[in-house]
Formats: structure tokens, C-alpha cells, sequence
């Protein structure tokens, strides 16, 4: 479902990650491992075309991403990449449930209010589907945001550090519906963190290295 071959990321002289080679098929459940500052979120950015590799090639859902202009890479992810960002962006002035709805229009999706109630009982705020974000906990919040990364069946789903903020319980929901809906749709689910929580779930390993160095100018 997805491949990264020879991929870098570079901040002028420093090299924020590297990929050899990545290849995640349909269905599959990956933990995208590594250090804090070692290029997880990173790495869940190239996948996304949130970000452009400096070298290499990303395909995703059979699309090679450098091929995509900035406005059809936009409608392909809303369609294709369910994201729960470690900083989860939802939009303050509308509900619960219309964040939900916004993701369905962006992507061209037909609003679907029985699917949208179904993922908030699911991650267990269906009674606050009327709220505004900033009325939610941040556990909450995040759980929110997990519903909203799957309302459109996406071909990929990533989640960054999605347990972070969420005790046993509710960390559990979470990767269950994730899990869950990466199932229903054959998707490929990719989990970006190093809580001890998450590993047991996911069969797939793919680890980054702790550091990254600068590249050597030459002499």
C-alpha cells in the first residue's frame, strides 16, 4: 500500500531522516518506532504528502507522490490518508461532530451522520457531539481526532503517538479503532510512538535510529 525507496529529509546541511527501503502492504499494522527527535512524525508527513522528501521516492495507494500537483496532492490525502497528528488540529469554532463532517467535505465525501455518530460512540463521545473542542479534555480531544481519521475509510491510516495522552482504557478504544477500521477497510495502519502499550498490538516492526547527523561539509 505503501513503498519508500531511498528516501531523505533534509534541513539544509542536516539530514532530519532517511528510509533505505519501506514497503507496507494493504492490511498490514505497523509500529513506526524510534526515540523522540528521531523523525517519526516525520516520516508519517512523507507518507502523507504533508511534506516532500529532499531525495528517494514515496508511493502511496499506487500513486507516486511527486507526480501530484499541491491542490490534487490536497484531494488525494483527504481521500486516501487518515491522520491523527501528535498535535491534533481540530477546529475550534465548529462541533464535535461537524470536524467530522468537515473531513467528509473536503475529501468530496457524501455526509454520512450515522457513520460519524457510530465512530464518536465507538471511541465513547457520542454525548459530546455538540461541543466545541475547546470544551473537550485532551483525552477526549484525542479521541476525537482518531474518529476523524477514519470517517472516510481511509487506504492508509497514521497515527502519531495516538496513545499519548489517554490512560489504559481509553488508549485501548483508540487502537482498537483503529485497528478495527484498518480491518473493515484493508487499509494499512502505521502507529508512530514508544508507548509500551502499542507494540503488543502490532505485528509489524519498523524501527528508526536514535540520531541523526549533520552531513560533513566538504573540506
Amino acid at each position: 500500500m505503501f513503498e519508500l525507496t531511498g528516501v531523505e529529509k533534509r534541513h539544509g546541511d542536516s539530514l532530519a531522516v532517511a528510509v533505505a527501503s519501506w514497503r507496507a502492504e494493504a492490511g498490514e499494522a505497523w509500529l513506526l518506532a524510534g526515540p523522540s527527535g528521531s523523525g517519526k512524525s516525520t516520516v508519517l508527513h512523507l507518507i502523507a504528502g504533508l511534506t516532500q522528501p529532499t531525495s528517494g521516492r514515496i508511493v502511496v495507494a499506487n500513486r507516486d507522490l511527486a507526480t501530484l500537483g499541491p491542490a490534487e496532492r490536497d484531494r488525494w490525502r483527504g481521500r486516501t490518508i487518515g491522520l491523527v497528528p501528535q498535535r491534533l488540529h481540530l477546529i475550534g469554532a465548529v462541533s464535535v461532530a461537524d470536524n467530522l463532517r468537515l473531513a467528509q467535505r473536503l475529501a468530496g465525501v457524501e455526509r454520512d451522520d450515522a457513520r460519524i455518530l457510530a465512530l464518536l460512540e465507538a471511541v465513547q463521545v457520542a454525548d459530546l457531539a455538540h461541543r466545541l473542542p475547546g470544551e473537550l479534555s485532551q483525552g477526549q480531544a484525542q479521541r476525537v481526532a482518531v474518529a476523524r481519521a477514519v470517517v472516510n475509510r481511509p487506504a492508509v491510516l497514521l497515527a502519531d503517538e495516538p496513545t499519548a495522552a489517554l490512560d489504559d482504557e481509553h488508549a485501548a478504544v483508540a487502537l482498537e479503532l483503529l485497528r478495527a477500521q484498518a480491518i473493515e477497510s484493508g487499509a494499512t495502519l502505521v502507529v508512530a510512538s514508544h508507548d509500551a502499550r502499542v507494540k503488543p498490538l502490532l505485528p509489524h516492526a519498523f524501527a528508526l535510529p536514535a540520531h541523526v547527523h549533520p552531513r560533513r561539509r566538504a573540506a
